[in-house]
């Protein structure tokens, strides 16, 4: 083990320090007050140290900068979302809201229809449509308890949706225009040309039937019931001539038509009596003002 002289132990003492360095600083401040070196050494040296301050402040920058980029990405998604689902809920609460002003026009319309008959008229509901392609029967809510017997005619604001085949106590089976086995007999509004019309399984798809090929038919043409055959009431509107097929080689004209009431349309019907007076000018009126809009 080596031994260290007992002379190269020495340390001056914490007074002894004291007193070299107090009249030192006291030098230095005399002579900074003086002469005014100090402040261009320390400006020398924060130059020189400056890139050091950059580099090893560097992580800490860019972890806080990082953070805030990510930070402000989350807000903003967050608002995206919220400003998303205020959105839906909006477009929800409009639509719900056109949705009740459409049902509350249509409700009025069957109103006024129903104040013109003097028998019975009875309002009823769609409950039931089959899945079903190939079936054209819908289900109401109202049946044999509230009046309603087979073979009344069921109506919505516009027009003809079907008639009524079968009764329950407490519901009834409507067989809508579009059945195959379905027939009308109708007439123009524009010349009261007379004819039946007939469902082809399609829906917006009916067929006018028995009419020569250089008949006076357009397209465009209204058609309303004729009520010649007892139970259709007359002057009820049914639908609109699309188009028109007019071959020699046949007999009878190809017209195509489309009914202008449907179940797709409206939740509410109107099941008629038998008997509906007053009904025809009412009909041939909204009948009219349709025609003018489309043309």
């Amino acid at each position: 083990m080596e031994i260290i002289p007992q002379s190269f132990k020495y340390t001056p003492g914490a007074f002894m320090r004291l007193a070299f360095l107090l009249p030192l600083s006291l030098l230095i401040m005399l002579t900074d007050n003086h002469f005014k070196y100090l402040p261009e050494i320390r400006q020398i040296l924060a130059t020189a140290i400056y890139p050091l301050q950059i580099i090893s402040t560097a992580p800490v920058t860019a972890y806080a900068r990082i953070n805030e980029i990510f930070s402000s990405n989350q807000q903003l998604i967050n608002e995206n979302r919220h400003l998303k689902r205020q959105h839906f809920i909006d477009s929800a609460q409009v639509q719900g809201v056109l949705a009740l002003e459409t049902e509350n026009k249509q409700l009025r319309k069957l109103l006024e229809i129903r104040q013109q008959d003097k028998n019975k008229a009875v309002m009823v509901e769609i409950v039931s449509i089959p899945r079903d392609p190939f079936s054209y029967k819908i289900t109401v809510d109202k049946g044999s308890q509230n009046g309603i017997q087979p073979g009344q005619v069921a109506i919505d604001d516009v027009g003809v949706i079907g008639q009524v085949t079968r009764t329950y106590p407490w519901s009834s089976e409507i067989t809508l225009i579009t059945d195959p086995e379905h027939f009308v007999p109708v007439q123009t509004i524009r010349n009261g040309l007379r004819s039946v019309v007939s469902g082809t399984g399609k829906d917006g798809i009916l067929t006018l039937n028995y009419l020569a090929i250089n008949a006076d038919i357009q397209e465009g043409d209204l058609l309303v019931t004729s009520g010649i055959d007892g139970i259709y009431p007359p002057g009820l509107l049914v639908a609109v001539v699309s188009k028109i097929e007019r071959d020699v080689a046949h007999t009878f004209a190809r017209i195509i038509c489309a009914p202008v009431a449907g179940v797709n349309l409206n939740r509410q019907l109107l099941v008629l009596s038998p008997l509906l007076p007053g009904l025809e000018d009412l009909t041939k009126k909204i009948g009219i003002q349709i025609k003018t809009k489309e043309r």
